[in-house]
């Protein structure tokens, strides 16, 4: 993948957020839910041809993981 747009779940002062650049922040009160909205909208831009890629944070901001999109 060259070019990839990067959606981050991230947490925020009593919940979680969805950031991805050009797109206004979600916020949920799950981390699971934040989760699954990043990974659709992920899979939403794959469908569109752009290449994405979802990588969580935990708490203490620590990268735990991450999943690619590949464009379709």
């Amino acid at each position: 993948m060259a070019y990839q747009r990067v959606i981050w779940v991230s947490p925020l002062a009593g919940g979680w957020t969805v950031r991805c650049a050009e797109l206004e922040p979600l916020v949920f009160r799950s981390g699971r839910r934040a989760e699954e909205q990043a990974k659709a909208l992920a899979d939403c831009l794959a469908g569109l041809g752009r290449d994405a890629q979802v990588r969580i944070q935990d708490r203490a901001m620590n990268l735990i993981g991450a999943q690619d999109f590949p464009a379709r």
